[in-house]
């Protein structure tokens, strides 16, 4: 398989979306030595906002899955962007953030997240695991169910 990080996410059966702008004053990513930041990023379909609500309330955590991967997939967007689509100058994903808007009562928010971990190990391969932390949270922008951040290592 080529190292084109869209090739490995079309392999899935996905689209890779064009990298999202920020929209506010912030950057998208960072490069900073040989680590990439990468701004959280939330779902979107068609250019708008996805998922909104929260688990527990008016979303399921099957929809709230379906969220994350949605946000992972704007992730990857940035990371292709970033890399100049080049797999082979990652090293590996070493943290990923995932806040879920969420009832007060709900606890499947690590369930949640997988939506976000599986995509990016099943489109980076071992270069995808990481460690993680999700988080429920009252709200997020846009009124979304979920964003997602990471953190990633670049070959020096």
């Amino acid at each position: 398989m080529s190292d084109s990080i869209r090739q490995h996410v079309h392999a899935l059966g996905l689209t890779l979306p064009a990298a999202s702008q920020p929209a506010a004053n912030y950057l998208s990513y960072v490069i900073s030595g040989n680590q990439l930041w990468i701004s959280g990023q939330i779902p979107m379909l068609e250019g708008n906002p996805a998922y909104l609500g929260r688990l527990g309330e008016s979303l399921s955590a099957e929809e709230g899955t379906q969220a994350a991967q949605l946000a992972a997939l704007g992730l990857l967007a940035q990371l292709s962007s970033a890399l100049g689509d080049d797999l082979s100058r990652l090293a590996r994903t070493l943290r990923v953030g995932v806040f879920i808007a969420s009832s007060g009562d709900f606890q499947q928010q690590s369930a949640v997240a997988n939506g976000a971990s599986n995509l990016l190990v099943n489109a980076l391969g071992d270069k995808g695991r990481h460690v993680r932390t999700a988080v429920g949270v009252s709200s997020l922008p846009a009124g979304v169910a979920v964003e997602v951040d990471a953190l990633f290592e670049l070959q020096p």
